[in-house]
């Protein structure tokens, strides 16, 4: 098993993930959180809690460019979007189009030498209250953790 499989597998394997993905959703009321690792080629579900019947178990891929991961991967930034449909950058952009969300939030996972693993997101096809400072410092956290847990 190469080095990024093995991580994929810590992720998907480890209870302290799943308890964070349940936290996410308990928090912030959105019913799917997902971890993925996203490379140039690949996004690929590490560990997911479905509570919306999305369709997606971890393991599974979806194609890279229909997800918004892939502009995190490049520009670095976190994405919080409370209402896809009132917002002027995204009510047009094919991703929550496809995937019938209105609601998304994700953030970068680090390793800890700085390089880009993956991100840490959520979705609900409902409009949610995520951008606020305490769901940002949340979600900063728990990939900080996840990060920390891949060296």
């Amino acid at each position: 098993m190469g080095e990024d499989a093995f991580r994929v597998e810590r992720l998907r394997a480890d209870p302290a993930v799943a308890a964070m993905l349940e936290r996410i959703c308990d928090i912030t009321t959105m019913g799917f959180a997902a971890v993925a690792r996203v490379t140039d080629t690949q996004w690929i579900a590490c560990q997911v809690v479905d509570r919306i019947e999305f369709g997606l178990e971890a393991g599974e891929e979806l194609a890279l460019k229909t997800t918004i991961c892939d502009e995190i991967r490049g520009s670095g930034r976190a994405v919080i979007i409370d209402t896809v449909s009132g917002n002027p950058d995204w009510r047009t952009h094919p991703t929550p189009m496809l995937s019938g969300f209105e609601s998304y939030i994700s953030f970068p996972i680090r390793l800890p030498d700085g390089t880009f693993f993956g991100t840490l997101c959520a979705i609900d096809p409902q409009p949610r209250s995520i951008g606020t400072p305490a769901i940002a410092a949340l979600f900063e956290r728990f990939a900080a953790e996840m990060g920390a847990l891949l060296a």
